[in-house]
């Protein structure tokens, strides 16, 4: 038997610390199942909720959920108790996890079955939970960009994001530039797979992407503005710059950025058809996170990590 209560996170209002709870298990609505959550990721998404974005108060986050289903309600097909599945920020029916309801820092949590997928053995559900938001943004990045095998691709920002756009791309059969601040990172980024590494502090990275010929495609990861700016100096001509960085700072570009090189800018996000792929290709090729451990009562923690970009890579909360 399900208890009645469960421990959960919440934000209680707009601008407050996550605080641990105890509030009742929920009960599906009609076409949603619940979840018995054995991991969530924690995400810098979850800031946006921290400043206000949520539809209201008290919410709780997180929108990389992995769990087993424990209860399907009426109109249900397809899913039932015992399936391991994730849920990412689309939450069906045009919610937002997280967002608009409530999501995985918690115990137990219902979710709208057209936005669920199933999660097959091969991958721990610590390692699953980041690929439903960080791994599946920047896998349909790739997957959806111009870029062929042994196309010269670069990531900037070997961080949350980065480290896994790395892998994936080194998986797919491009040929990676890892591009980040200092040489800390210089080891790592090629034992991750990297081809080479472009320390944006002491070299200038347009000037080098070109010297090895101009980037196809160059997936942004870093979410800060004067990063962003110069990489499009170093596309090839037809090339794609690709935003999976959530930044709200103006990048600073004008139409005289564009005449040369018939550069392209676009962005990616989340997708819900695309998670399941991005959770197969990960166990197909041994693509994998680095994470972060920490118990569902750490989680106010766990988020402060996240946002001091202290913890290593990704930051995932092992529920049950």
């Amino acid at each position: 038997m399900t208890s009645k209560t469960m421990k959960a996170v919440h934000v209680p209002a707009v601008g407050q610390a996550l605080e641990l709870i105890s509030v009742p298990v929920p009960e599906p609505d009609d076409e949603q199942v619940r979840i018995k959550v054995e991991a969530c990721g924690v995400c810098h998404g979850e800031a946006k909720i921290v400043d206000g974005w949520a539809s209201s108060y008290p919410r709780i986050p997180g929108h990389e959920v992995v769990g087993v289903i424990d209860s399907v309600g009426a109109g249900v097909d397809g899913w039932q108790p015992g399936q391991r599945v994730g849920v990412g920020w689309h939450a069906g029916h045009g919610e937002t996890t997280g967002m608009t309801i409530d999501g995985g820092y918690a115990e137990y949590m219902t979710a709208y079955q057209d936005s669920v997928v199933a999660i097959p053995d091969g991958i721990s559900p610590e390692e699953a939970a980041p690929i439903l938001c960080a791994g599946e943004t920047v896998f349909s990045a790739l997957k959806n960009s111009k870029a062929r095998i042994g196309d010269l691709v670069a990531v900037s920002g070997i961080g949350g994001l980065g480290h896994l756009a790395v892998q994936y791309a080194a998986k797919a059969g491009y040929e990676v530039v890892a591009i980040s601040r200092g040489t800390d990172k210089a080891d790592l980024a090629r034992d991750l797979g990297a081809h080479h590494y472009i320390d944006a502090a002491a070299d200038d990275v347009a000037e080098r992407l070109t010297e090895l010929g101009g980037a196809t495609v160059i997936i942004a990861t870093a979410p800060h503005a004067d990063v962003i700016n110069p990489l499009l100096g170093g596309l090839a001509t037809g090339g794609e710059l690709v935003l999976a960085a959530v930044s709200d700072d103006p990048i600073g570009w004008s139409a005289l950025d564009f005449l040369g090189g018939q550069a392209t800018v676009k962005g990616t996000f989340t997708e819900a058809d695309s998670m399941a792929d991005a959770i197969k290709f990960s166990i197909l090729t041994g693509a994998r996170p680095v994470i972060e451990v920490f118990p569902l009562e750490k989680a106010p923690e766990a988020y402060d990590k996240m946002m001091a970009a202290t913890v290593h890579f990704r930051a995932v909360l092992k529920v049950s």
